[in-house]
Order: structure tokens, then C-alpha cells, then sequence
């Protein structure tokens, strides 16, 4: 029986299990994903090591993943993730040093043109961090898409920055639009209608193009932000409604983010480090295999 219209918001911890791992085992359309180690953070070097054994635990689980960076030992997760059947949008991380955000253009540009890229993403919310220029992006995102025309272009930022830039999303291939209600304060119970707002006026703001929504996610622990709470239990909700709207709709949804990542208390506070479907260990948080066996 399809699940897709229903809203999981006022369901029982066993149904939310259940439901959370009938998603999981039918395999996600994407997951988030950094490598990170516990004592690791941005600017560490990432191993190959780390990044296969990283792989090998979520892609029974997901069909894309998405990857942030080309440097520092990232450039080498795309092509292990096709070695592993797994589709890739790969990131260029842009920030204010230019001659990292070279680096990291060369690389995409590199990575994508041996065949390893499906959707390249140049940047994460630098609008956002005002980290650059509007100009400088739309230099960057054009040079990519003039070395490899053949692959989708795009840029990711929140949901309004597609709306309040109408010159970045006319140069886009595809619109990518992270939608968090947790961080506009919205309480669970209303999430998923707010979440769908989120993703429509980006749709709007595309004109026709495709809007892939590229992070949208609830943590399981931590302290509250307004009206948004984390919890297991609100982490499971908000999971299963997004999937099933996503279901329903044809949308496509890369969840943030596969594992928790403990460096990320520095920018968010303690919920920052709890947004993972498996924690710091790699153990998966909502236990597929036990629950899936004793139904």
C-alpha cells in the first residue's frame, strides 16, 4: 500500500519505525555525505580508507549521494561512489579564498570530465554566508558549465536566494534549494506544509526548470530552536513525511545527512552534531535490520 498523503505527525513510536525503515529498505533518492571522522572537520584530510568503509555502510540505503568539496581528499568519494553503483552530484565548495575556490573548480571540472559527476553543484549557500560576490558565482558557475555542457550545472543555496536572485537561477541547469523548517523555527507539526511552501516558491522561481531540494533534515538531539524541537521522535516524523511527499509529488530529496558530524557544534550549537541517520560510530540510529525481521 502506497504511504504517499499521509502525514506521520501524530503516529506511535513502533508505526514511526516501522514506516522510517519501509522508506530506508526501499532505498532513498539521496543522502548527504562527508566522510568526517569524530575529530574531523573541514580542512582535514579525508582518507580513502575512511571514505570506502563511509560507503559501504549507506549504499545498500540510497541511490545518489551528494558531496561537498573537491579538495582535501573528497575528489576521490565520486569515483568510489560509482565503483559502488551510486549516482553523484558533486560540490565545488566556494568560500573567500580564491585560490582554494580554484582548486576546487579544477577539480569538479576534473572529476566530472573522467565521467564521475551527475549533477555538479557550484557552491553551498555562499550567497547566505555572503562569502561572495553575486558576480564571482556567476563567473564560476558558467565556467563549469562551459568545460563539461554535457552535465547538469547548479548552485546551491537556501530556497529565497533562488527568488531573490534572478540572475543565478536564470544561469542553473537545475535549481538546487535547501529547505529547512527546523531553522525557520517551525514546529514539527507543521513542517510539512511549511516545507512544501519552501520547495514551491523555489519552483516558481525556477520558470520551468527542475528543483531538486539538495538538504532538508531534523536532528535527533539538542536544544530547541523557537518552535522546532529535536527529538528521536520528531526526527523520525519529519523523515518519513518528507520521503512520502517526495513520493507523492516525484521530488527529488537529498536528506542531511547520513552520518552526525561533531564539528559542526562550532557553527549550530549542540543540535548541530546530531543530524545524522547514523551517529559518529556508524551505527545506524532507527536499527532496518531488527525491526524489519520482527514484523
Amino acid at each position: 500500500m502506497s504511504l504517499a498523503g499521509r502525514d506521520f505527525s501524530k503516529s506511535t513510536n513502533r508505526d514511526l519505525e516501522l514506516q522510517l525503515n519501509k522508506v530506508i529498505n526501499e532505498r532513498m533518492h539521496g543522502l548527504c555525505f562527508s566522510p568526517y571522522l569524530e575529530h574531523q572537520g573541514p580542512g582535514d584530510q579525508i582518507s580513502e580508507k575512511q571514505i570506502r568503509e563511509k560507503i559501504e555502510l549507506i549504499k545498500p540505503y540510497t541511490k545518489w549521494i551528494r558531496i561537498f568539496s573537491c579538495s582535501d581528499g573528497n575528489e576521490a568519494i565520486a569515483e568510489i561512489a560509482h565503483e559502488n553503483g551510486l549516482k553523484t552530484m558533486v560540490g565545488a565548495w566556494i568560500g573567500k579564498d580564491f585560490a582554494k575556490n580554484e582548486m576546487e573548480i579544477e577539480n569538479l571540472i576534473s572529476i566530472a570530465q573522467k565521467g564521475f559527476v551527475d549533477i555538479a553543484a557550484v557552491g553551498n549557500e555562499v550567497m547566505l554566508r555572503e562569502e561572495q560576490s553575486e558576480e564571482a558565482m556567476l563567473d564560476y558557475i558558467n565556467r563549469v558549465k562551459k568545460e563539461i555542457p554535457e552535465i547538469p550545472v547548479g548552485y546551491v543555496d537556501a530556497y529565497y536566494e533562488f527568488c531573490d536572485r534572478p540572475s543565478i537561477t536564470d544561469a542553473c541547469d537545475v535549481i538546487l534549494a535547501n529547505c529547512y523548517p527546523f531553522w525557520e523555527g517551525c514546529s514539527l507539526e507543521h513542517s510539512l506544509p511549511y516545507m512544501k511552501d519552501m520547495y514551491h516558491r523555489a519552483k516558481t522561481a525556477a520558470k520551468g526548470k527542475k528543483v531538486i531540494i539538495s538538504e532538508t533534515g531534523w536532528p535527533n538531539i539538542g536544544t530547541k530552536f523557537h518552535g522546532a524541537v529535536p527529538s528521536r521522535e520528531n526526527a523520525m516524523k519529519y523523515f518519513i513525511n518528507s520521503f512520502k511527499w517526495a513520493e507523492e509529488e516525484d521530488i527529488e530529496i537529498f536528506y542531511f545527512s547520513a552520518f552526525d558530524e561533531a564539528w559542526k557544534i562550532e557553527d549550530e550549537g549542540d543540535v548541530g552534531a546530531y543530524w545524522g541517520l547514523w551517529d559518529k560510530s556508524g551505527s545506524m540510529k532507527y536499527p532496518v535490520e531488527s525491526i524489519i525481521k520482527s514484523v
